[in-house]
């Protein structure tokens, strides 16, 4: 079952240059002026989900690897002496 996106109409005000860019666009592409609009605001719109996503997947990477370094720093004191956080994190490889 295909799913109906559902429109509301509201009424804006933009600088002529930007109705008269949204117009040739809408010419071009074989569509109304909203839709021009429509797609430029999904752009914005994905743009910004996107860098919040990787903002949390840095944070994320950030406490992962901090969490790892207190690790390997409990790992290397429970080694024998043959074997020394150095051994450990040249041979580790992230």
């Amino acid at each position: 079952m295909a799913t109906q996106e559902t429109t509301r109409k509201i009424t804006i005000s933009l600088p002529e240059e930007l109705v008269e860019f949204a117009d040739a666009r809408a010419r071009a592409w074989n569509t109304s002026r909203s839709r021009v609009i429509g797609l430029a605001l999904s752009a914005v719109k994905t743009k910004e989900e996107e860098m919040l996503a990787a903002d949390g997947y840095r944070f994320y990477a950030r406490e992962a690897s901090e969490f790892a370094d207190v690790v390997l720093e409990a790992v290397a004191e429970a080694w024998t002496d043959d074997w020394s956080i150095v051994n450990i994190r040249s041979s580790y490889s992230p």
